[in-house]
Formats: structure tokens, sequence, C-alpha cells
């Protein structure tokens, strides 16, 4: 059996590199670092696959959240509503924008941003609400929506986890992960669903008025040379990282299909095991890409858990072991612990396996025999 990796990136180039190598050749031989041609090509393809009207490259998945709220014109003070249960960048770019960032509880099974809660924490200062698609799966955007709707809000999806993810309404339409909101952005960090080989992201909107503001902030605020209209960042997608991402997405559903599969064969395994909740999924299988499989266990030490798979070769991850509001840098005297039970529950009880395009059959079955077997003891 190969070694098992959390995410395997080597295995998953040497698929691909008879791709990938000339189109980095090519950049390398133009010389076009900086917005080169390889990057227009890219933003084409993604808003064709994604079916929005404009996608706008730059650095990274922060940088993407903290300017789709520049662009949405947000002044300090306003409050962003977001979920407690993510990585930090979500609410790092609200506070860092001097935005009030206002946390809240998720759902027991899909770890999703919980609706009621939402409800419960809109005040007159309220201007967006941030979604996260965690692990893959989409968050419930059409009551989202709804709710925004009723109360002028704005809504900035994370689809830093999610990307390729389909969002099915209630009368049966389908549309892509991150398409949904006013304003959407993700992450291209290579262990992601669709990854380059650095750091990149990219932010996506309907709205052309609103592109067009995003696409003068990523610049310097430039739209003319040397002629700044509005307050801006540099923050571009170098030619190089839209060469890779753009040679990986004709492969993204391929990818994304191999995580499912691998999920499949996850939740066949644990079906029957007693402590162990597998993955909750909504709607359509397609709703949910499994950047990550997380289990919860029951009534087991999950660090204990974790030390065994580790002495075993066995990579894992806890996402994530302390919630936003219990940080340091995001404490807040306006939390109370009895908002985020669900919260509190799970960063004692989650656990991620390895999960890649690359996973096979004999991995899996030494994974979840190992687990099981210790469970068992």
């Amino acid at each position: 059996m190969k070694k098992i990796q959390m995410v395997d990136l080597k295995g998953q180039y040497s698929e691909i590199k008879d791709i990938v190598n000339p189109s980095i050749q090519e950049v390398i031989e133009n010389t076009a670092f900086i917005n080169g041609p390889k990057v227009h090509e890219f933003q084409k393809n993604l808003e064709n696959y994604l079916g929005v009207k404009h996608v706008i490259p730059c650095a990274n998945g922060t940088d993407a959240l903290q300017i789709a709220m520049m662009g949405l014109g947000l002044k300090p003070g306003d409050e962003v509503i977001t979920a407690d249960f993510t990585f930090a960048a979500t609410v790092e770019v609200i506070a860092l924008l001097q935005l009030t960032p206002v946390l809240v509880d998720v759902n027991a099974d899909d770890f999703n941003i919980n609706i009621e809660a939402i409800k419960n924490a809109i005040t007159p200062k309220t201007k967006a609400i941030v979604p996260v698609h965690l692990f893959g799966q989409c968050a419930h955007m059409e009551a989202i929506m709804e709710l925004a709707k009723a109360h002028n809000l704005f809504v900035i999806e994370d689809n830093a986890q999610a990307i390729g993810a389909n969002y099915t309404y209630a009368d049966g339409t389908k549309v892509k992960a991150g398409t949904i909101g006013h304003v959407g952005a993700t992450s291209f960090f290579p262990s992601k669903n669709l990854g380059c080989y650095g750091d990149g992201g990219a932010i996506f909107t309907n709205d052309d008025a609103l592109a067009h503001t995003i696409r003068g902030i990523v610049n310097h605020g430039m739209y003319e040379r040397y002629h700044h209209d509005v307050v801006g960042v540099n923050s571009r997608l170098d030619s190089i990282q839209a060469a890779v991402l753009d040679a990986k997405l004709p492969l993204l559903d391929q990818y994304n299909n191999r995580r499912i599969e691998a999920a499949n064969k996850y939740d066949a395994a644990f079906k029957d095991v007693e402590n162990i909740v597998t993955p909750y999924r909504y709607g359509d299988l397609d709703n949910h890409v499994f950047h990550q499989y997380t289990l919860q266990v029951k009534g087991v030490d999950r660090d204990a858990l974790v030390k065994h798979l580790n002495a075993n070769d066995i990579p894992c991850g806890v996402y994530y072991p302390i919630p936003l509001h219990r940080q340091k840098a995001y404490v807040d005297e306006r939390y109370h612990e009895a908002d985020f039970e669900v919260t509190n529950q799970l960063v004692k009880e989650v656990i991620s396996l390895p999960m890649h395009t690359e996973l096979d059959d004999e991995q899996i079955h030494f994974i979840t025999t190992t687990i099981i077997s210790y469970l068992n003891e």
C-alpha cells in the first residue's frame, strides 16, 4: 500500500503533468507573469464553468473575501453575521476592515450556518451575511437569500471549500456554489478541490457595477494606469498559477466525483459503527464535494483517536479545535456560551480523514478498519 496522505498533491500532479508542464512553460517563455493571457483565459473559462457573468482573479482567498466587502462599500461599525465554526479568515477580514463581526451557531447536522441564529442576530446595524459552504457542502442559500432580501442585506458567499458544488433550489433549479449571493469568494490554495501551486483566489458576481468596482480594487484602485479612482490593494493572480488552474479546471468535476466516491466508501464502512456519525448530506449528491470528510465521534476520546491514527501512519485533521468566539483575537463580551451549543460540541468531536482525488480502496480499507478496531477495543 502506498503511503497515505491527507492530500496527495504529488499523486495528482503525476497524472496531469503532461498538461500542466507545457502550460507553465508557455508562461515562462512569453514572460507575461502578471495579468498575462493565461489569467484572462482562466477567468473566461471559469466564468463559463460557473455560469456567472464576472470572475475577478486575485492573490488568495482571504483577499477575495476582503475585496468583496470593500466592493460592497461596507463601513466601519457595520455588522456582518457569519458562522462561529469555520476557519479564521472569514472573521479576520471583517475585523481588518473595522466592521463588527457577529458570530452565530451552526446546524448540528451539516455544520453550516444556522438560519434561526442569523434571524436572531440581525439588528439595525447589520449589513451583510457571510455563509460558509463548510467542508464542501452548500449552506441553505435559498433561505439565506430570502432573509437577506427581507432585511436589505448583502450576502457574501465564502466558497473556499465548495467550488464545483451544485446548489439545488426548491423548484429543482441548479446553480453553482458561490454564484448565488451578491458576491462570492474562493481560494485556490493547493489543497482545495481546484488548487494551484501557490496562492490564488477569485471573486464572483453577476452585478456589473460591483464587478467594475472590484476590478479596480484588486489593482491599486486603477482602471487607467496611474489614475487611482478608488482605494485599492495589490491582489493579483499571477500567470503561472492561472496556467495551472486553467489546466486543472476541465478536470474539476472528475476530481469532485472522485471525492464523492471516496466519501461513499467511507460512509459504507462506518454505516453500522455506533460511535461514529458520518457527514450529513442534504439535497442531491452534487451538493457536497467533500473538501473534507469529517466525522463526529461520540463517547470517544477524539484526541486519543487522533494519536492512534498518527501512530499507524494515518494523517488526520481537527477542523476546528477552537471556536472563533473563544479565539483570543475575537473574544467579545457580546458572546454567550449558551448561544454556541452546537459549535462547542463539534470542536470536541470532529475529526477529518484523508480526502483527495488519489485515495484508493486499499487505503480507505486500512483507514476505516484501523478506526473501527480502535473503537471496538
